[in-house]
C-alpha cells in the first residue's frame, strides 16, 4: 500500500494540483472496494492516463451506487408503508370478525390465489376493473403473438413448399446427371465415329474440289459459259440430231462406195464430192451454233 501511496504522490507532482483531487479520490474508491472485498489495492504503475480511467470508473461507479442507495431507500420506505397499510388493514379485518384464522380454508385459498393472478398480471388491486384492463391488455398481446404466430407458420409453409420443390429440383438433376453419366462413353464412341467420317468427308472434299476444278477447265476450254441453259443444249442436241439425219445419206453413199470395183478416177470424183457435201453439212451446223450462242448473249 506504501508503494500505491509513493507512486500516487509522484503522479501528483508531475501533473500539479489539478490531478491531485482525483488521485486522492481514485485511492479513497480502491480502498473502499478492496476492502469491502476483503483484499488489499494491488501494486500497478499509475499514469495519468491510468489515472484517468480509474477516475472515471470511480465517477460511474459511485453514481451507480448512489442511484442504488436511492432505489434501495425507496424500496425500504415502500415496503414499511405497505407493512404498515397491511397492519391496518388487518386490525380491521379483525374488529370486523374476518381474521384469517376465522376465514374458511376455502375463502383463504381464493383469497390466495386472487393476490397470485393480481401479481401475475402485474396489478396493485383487486379492482374488477384492474382486472378487466388487465385482461383486455392479455388478449391483445395474445392475439398479437397468434397473428406473429400465423405468419410465422404461413411463411414456415412457404418455405417448406420451395424446400419440398427444390429436393424434387435436386433429384430430377441428379437423375438427368446419371443419365448423361451413362451416356458419356455411347457419345464418346459416336464422337469417334463422327471424327472419322469427317476426315473421310475432307478428304472427300478436297477430291471433289480438284475434281471440280478439271471439269471448269475442260468446260472453259471447250467454250461453255455459264449463260448457256439447259433449255438451249437440248435445242442444240435437237440440231445435232437433224445434222446426223442429213449426213447419214451421204455417209450410207460413202460406204456404198466401198463395193464398187477400183476406179481411181470415178473414187476421187465422189470422194471430192462427198468432201463437198461433207464441208457443207459442217458450215450449217457452225451457223446453227452461232446462232444459238448469239441469241443466248442477247
Amino acid at each position: 500500500m506504501s508503494d500505491v501511496t509513493g507512486d500516487l504522490a509522484a503522479v501528483s507532482e508531475a501533473k500539479g494540483g489539478s490531478d491531485a483531487a482525483r488521485i486522492s479520490e481514485v485511492k479513497a474508491w480502491l480502498t473502499s472496494q478492496f476492502e469491502a472485498a476483503g483484499k488489499e489495492v494491488p501494486n500497478f504503475e499509475y499514469t495519468h492516463r491510468s489515472i484517468t480511467h480509474l477516475y472515471n470508473l470511480a465517477t460511474a461507479s459511485q453514481a451507480k451506487s448512489q442511484a442504488a442507495t436511492i432505489v434501495a431507500n425507496d424500496f425500504r420506505l415502500k415496503a414499511s408503508e405497505y407493512r404498515a397499510q397491511a397492519a391496518r388493514i388487518r386490525e380491521i379485518l379483525e374488529s370486523a370478525g374476518m381474521s384469517q384464522e376465522s376465514l374458511p380454508s376455502n375463502v383463504v385459498s381464493s383469497a390466495q390465489v386472487l393476490a397470485n393472478v393480481a401479481n401475475l398480471l402485474n396489478i396493485r388491486d383487486t379492482e374488477l376493473s384492474s382486472f378487466l384492463v388487465a385482461m383486455g391488455d392479455i388478449s391483445l398481446r395474445k392475439t398479437g403473438v397468434e397473428e406473429k404466430r400465423a405468419k410465422a407458420q404461413k411463411e414456415s409453409n412457404t418455405l417448406l413448399d420451395y424446400t419440398r420443390k427444390a429436393i424434387q429440383r435436386l433429384t430430377y438433376l441428379k437423375k438427368i446427371l446419371a443419365q448423361l453419366e451413362d451416356d458419356v462413353v455411347p457419345c464418346e464412341s459416336q464422337m469417334e465415329n463422327w471424327k472419322t467420317n469427317l476426315e473421310v468427308m475432307a478428304v472427300k472434299e478436297e477430291q471433289y474440289i480438284q475434281q471440280y476444278k478439271k471439269y471448269e477447265m475442260l468446260l472453259n476450254r471447250v467454250g461453255y459459259t455459264p449463260k448457256i441453259s439447259h433449255r438451249e443444249l437440248v435445242e442444240m442436241a435437237e440440231h445435232r440430231k437433224e445434222l446426223d439425219k442429213m449426213t447419214k445419206p451421204v455417209l450410207d453413199t460413202l460406204r456404198s462406195y466401198q463395193d464398187l470395183p477400183p476406179d481411181k478416177a470415178l473414187a476421187a470424183l465422189a470422194i471430192e464430192d462427198k468432201k463437198r457435201q461433207f464441208a457443207a453439212a459442217e458450215k450449217y451446223l457452225e451457223e446453227v451454233l452461232q446462232s444459238a450462242l448469239a441469241t443466248n448473249d442477247e
